[in-house]
């Protein structure tokens, strides 16, 4: 499975200092994955992607997007480009791969017109399910996909989901952008399609297919940021997904052992920056909210939002989840009992109560 970063702020930073120089940055997770737990793909080495948008209007709407099938780790124009390059809004993407072969069509983060897409998981019964997903769009985003993932087909259905709301995603945007609650409609539409397709296959005809997904998407059309942490079962729990907000995003010593690292930090009730990651870019106790299961991640102005999927695989209680089928993907899940990651990672990471700290402005909605 893959890894995805996703970095929204008021004021523009080096992607340097997200990206490269955290002790547990997403390139440092491109080789040390702490939280995957598949021992035939140890790496996140098929490739990476850096998608940011610029500070200067008159480059225009769309996100500058970098990729390369070279491992992050391994890349030195991405080092020189990331030290030179600001922006306040960032997808990052460490790939590896499930669908697709090793190419830059299919690295993330994919794009349109100014909205740019990412993905961690895997679409259920894809192979069984990919030709009437292909049918099911107009010629227009058949046509756009030049990939073979699964993860740029549910991109084409997002952009569906726009043009049948009367949306062209590749027309310039308005100046706030399409609007979050239109991001979030088309998202669980997005979903739903996802979900209906595969329901739609007979069992005789599933072979060794599984139905379940695990949809961790996110998209942003360079204003508001959509996450979702998701999957089509009552009884299996998501893979993994944090977010963490605060005034800044600096690097400081700790008082402790004299080391320099990069961490939110919380100077006053304000939120100028919000980071949401499949796994936490820092081992501080208190940084990192789990999104709960099954919910929809929404950044509006560094206002974080939360809203649960209500469709028929969303339970009020998600502490009986099983983590199994995550695992088996090569995923962790978190403990949704108590809110932390599994028993398993205890050892390795330092997060072990994930309360929400005081001062954050989050929106919970039911």
């Amino acid at each position: 499975m893959c890894r995805f970063l996703v970095y929204k702020g008021s004021s523009p930073i080096l992607l340097s200092s997200l990206i490269l120089k955290p002790s547990h940055s997403i390139l440092h997770q491109s080789f040390d994955c702490r939280l995957r737990l598949d021992p035939r793909r140890p790496h996140n080495g098929d490739g990476f992607g850096i998608g940011h948008y610029t500070e200067n209007p008159d480059l225009g709407p769309e996100p500058c997007v970098f990729k390369s099938t070279i491992p992050a780790w391994n890349c030195l124009n991405l080092e020189r480009l990331a030290s030179k390059t600001q922006s306040s809004l960032i997808f990052a993407h460490v790939r590896a791969s499930t669908e697709g072969n090793l190419s830059e069509q299919n690295c993330h983060p994919f794009w349109c017109g100014a909205i740019m897409w990412m993905h961690n998981g895997g679409i259920g019964a894809w192979n069984k399910i990919k030709k009437a997903l292909a049918m099911g769009l107009s010629d227009r985003w058949f046509n756009f996909v030049k990939g073979g993932t699964d993860s740029e087909w549910a991109f084409a259905i997002f952009l569906d989901c726009l043009e049948k709301k009367g949306l062209d995603p590749e027309q310039v945007m308005p100046p706030g952008g399409l609007g979050h609650d239109v991001l979030r409609g088309a998202m669980l539409e997005t979903i739903e399609r996802i979900n209906a397709l595969i329901a739609a296959v007979p069992s005789r005809d599933l072979g060794n297919e599984d139905r379940r997904s695990l949809l961790n998407f996110a998209v942003t059309d360079g204003h508001s940021v959509i996450c979702t942490r998701y999957v089509n079962s009552k009884v299996d729990a998501p893979a993994s997904l944090f977010w963490s907000s605060g005034t800044c995003w600096a690097e400081s010593e700790d008082e402790k052992n004299g080391v320099k690292d990069y961490k939110v930090e919380r100077r006053d009730k304000g939120a100028d920056v919000v980071l949401v990651a499949s796994e936490p870019l820092t081992f501080e106790r208190d940084s990192w909210v789990t999104v709960p299961v099954n919910s929809m991640l929404t950044i509006h102005k560094q206002t974080v939002m939360i809203h649960p999927i209500l469709d028929e695989f969303y339970t009020p209680n998600s502490a009986n989840r099983s983590s199994t089928f995550a695992q088996t993907k090569g995923q962790t899940v978190t403990d949704s009992k108590n809110d932390i990651i599994t028993t398993e990672l205890k050892e390795n990471l330092s997060i072990l109560d994930l309360n929400i700290p005081n001062g954050r402005k989050i929106l919970q909605y039911s």
